[in-house]
This record gives structure tokens, C-alpha cells and sequence, in this order.
């Protein structure tokens, strides 16, 4: 990688063309990774990449009159001092937020790469080209402002906020909450019907890894093929089957590794202090994402906890 104070002004020329037809392209990416779900932002993206590209076609004119048509291949990956964005607009579906926060900064680096460009050109009118495109830059987040409050009005950002939450919540939270509960509830029983038939706490360690592991693996592909979301809008199976998986898992370890410790009483006791720390944690994910109200919720998680738990510890005792 070379040093950006190393370049001559028709190397800086071409790293310009390059930076603006990269960032055209990413804005276009960004559009059309965003028209079906958030339109109103797909358009502010799509009027950036336009303004990109009139940027270019300004770089390539002054080019071509002063160094002629052969432009060289430099970008910013071949050129110290740039900063590697993650490829967000691979990613299906797209973040709203994400995606704003990286043209934003995407548009800072821009005006420091104008800025020291200009400082470092000798040329009148290649100077004036970069100061002008700088200043450009520099105006691009008011830009950014003006055309969000142009195809953005307080309405649409509204819906498009909303829209991104029932997202979150279907592709995320729902499945995850769906796992946790399994997990934390129904391996309840088999822990505790193992802990009180026993009183060894490393054999009941390893019935509740067995049932967490295992539930997680279960749950996990249970979700992954029971959907495709193509028509409910659940994004990716295998990823929710992921996030049902891990979390089923997570949820019956709460209460599993309590039993790495050797006294029982300890042990147990520490173990039912976390069933009722998960339990609340439920009901307060249910609360807060699900539209339940909080007593509602809590009822309804906690009484089915308590259930369960009763059943594996009277199936233990007898």
C-alpha cells in the first residue's frame, strides 16, 4: 500500500474517479436494498448516487484534459489512511439505521480526502476542482438533511421507524423469546425430577446440559424448516433457527450450572433464585415487545414456570 502523500496529482485524479464510482455504487445498493421495505430512504439514496456520479463526470473531464484518456486503476483499498467499510449493503435485509450511519461516515471521509487533496494540488484548476468537491462533501450531510425532509416527512419516518421495529421483532425477538421460554420452562423439569431423585449435583449438571443442548438443537431446526418467510416476512430460516437454537440453550443453562457446585442445597438454591430471575426476564421481554401488559405477562409465564417446576420436583421426590 502506498502513501496518500505519495501521489502525484494524476494519481489523485483517478483515486477521486474511483472513491466517487465506489461510493455511486453503494448508494445505488443501498436504494435497492431498501425500495421494498423503507421507499421513502431508498430515494434519498438514489438521489446521492446521482449526485456521485455528477461528481464523477466533473473528475473525468478535468482528467481527460490534462493527462488524457487512459485513466489508472487506484482505489482506496491500494491507498494508506482509508477506513474498510463492512459490506453492509451485502446483507438482506438491510439496517436503516446502519445503513444512514455509514454514509455518514462514508461522506466525513470523502471531505478529508478533498481537503488534503486540494491542499496537495499545484494545478489551478485541479485545485479549485477538489476544493470545489470538498466543499461538496462537507455538504453533503445538510444534503443528507434535505432530501431525508424532502422524501422523509415526520409521517413516513414514523412508519419506517415502526416498520423496522415489527422487523426486529418478528426476525429476532419473537424467535428468540420463543427459544428462551422453552428453553427456561420446559427443561425445568427433567433438571429438578434429576436433582431431587438424585441429590448429586454433577450427575443433575449433566441431565441439564443434555436437555439444554439438546432442546436448543431441536428448537433450532424446528424453527429453520417450519418457515421460509417468504410470505410471513421472518427473513432468513436458518438465522432465526439460530437465534431459537442459541437461545433455548441459554435459557436452560441459567438453571444448569448452578449445579457445578458440589453442595446440593447450595446448588438447588441458587438454581430456583435463577428460575425466577428468568421467568421475570420473560415476562419484561414479553411486555415490552409483545404489546402484553406486564401482570398479564408475568401471570402467565410465571404460574406455567411454577408449574412445571413443581411437577419435575414432586416426579423427583417420589
Amino acid at each position: 500500500m502506498r502513501a496518500f502523500h505519495e501521489l502525484d496529482e494524476r494519481e489523485i485524479l483517478a483515486l477521486a474517479i474511483s472513491v466517487e464510482e465506489e461510493h455511486g455504487r453503494i448508494y445505488t445498493e443501498y436504494a435497492h436494498g431498501l425500495a421494498e421495505t423503507y421507499p421513502a430512504s431508498a430515494q434519498v439514496f438514489t438521489d446521492m448516487a446521482t449526485e456521485e456520479t455528477v461528481h464523477r463526470g466533473w473528475l473525468i473531464e478535468t482528467f481527460k484534459k490534462r493527462f488524457g484518456d487512459h485513466i489508472p486503476l487506484i482505489r482506496k483499498q491500494d491507498i494508506k489512511g482509508f477506513m474498510r467499510m463492512d459490506p453492509v449493503w451485502l446483507v438482506r435485509p438491510m439496517g436503516l439505521e446502519k445503513v444512514r450511519a455509514q454514509a455518514h461516515e462514508m461522506e466525513g471521509e470523502a471531505f478529508r480526502f478533498y481537503t488534503r487533496a486540494a491542499q496537495m494540488a499545484t494545478d489551478a484548476s485541479t485545485r479549485k476542482l477538489l476544493g470545489d468537491l470538498a466543499n461538496a462533501e462537507g455538504k453533503h450531510v445538510t444534503l443528507a438533511k434535505q432530501l431525508t425532509e424532502t422524501h422523509l416527512p415526520a409521517d413516513v419516518r414514523d412508519a419506517e421507524a415502526h416498520e423496522e421495529k415489527r422487523q426486529f421483532v418478528l426476525r429476532y425477538v419473537q424467535p428468540g423469546l420463543a427459544g428462551l421460554i422453552d428453553g427456561s420452562v420446559s427443561s425445568l423439569a427433567p433438571i429438578f425430577a434429576a436433582a431431587f431423585a438424585t441429590h448429586n449435583t454433577w450427575e443433575t449438571f449433566l441431565v441439564g446440559m443434555a436437555a439444554s443442548v439438546g432442546a436448543g438443537i431441536s428448537m433450532g431446526m424446528t424453527e429453520a424448516m417450519s418457515d421460509d418467510g417468504e410470505l410471513t416476512d421472518r427473513g432468513n430460516p436458518w438465522q432465526r433457527g439460530a437465534v431459537t437454537g442459541l437461545m433455548t440453550t441459554v435459557g436452560g443453562l441459567g438453571h444448569t450450572l448452578p449445579y457445578l457446585i458440589p453442595n446440593f442445597q447450595m446448588a438447588t438454591t441458587v438454581a430456583i433464585v435463577i428460575v425466577m430471575i428468568e421467568l421475570w426476564i420473560i415476562a419484561g421481554i414479553r411486555a415490552r415487545y409483545m404489546d402484553t401488559p406486564f401482570w398479564r405477562a408475568a401471570i402467565e409465564v410465571v404460574v406455567g414456570g411454577l408449574l412445571v417446576f413443581g411437577v419435575g420436583i414432586a416426579i423427583g421426590s417420589s
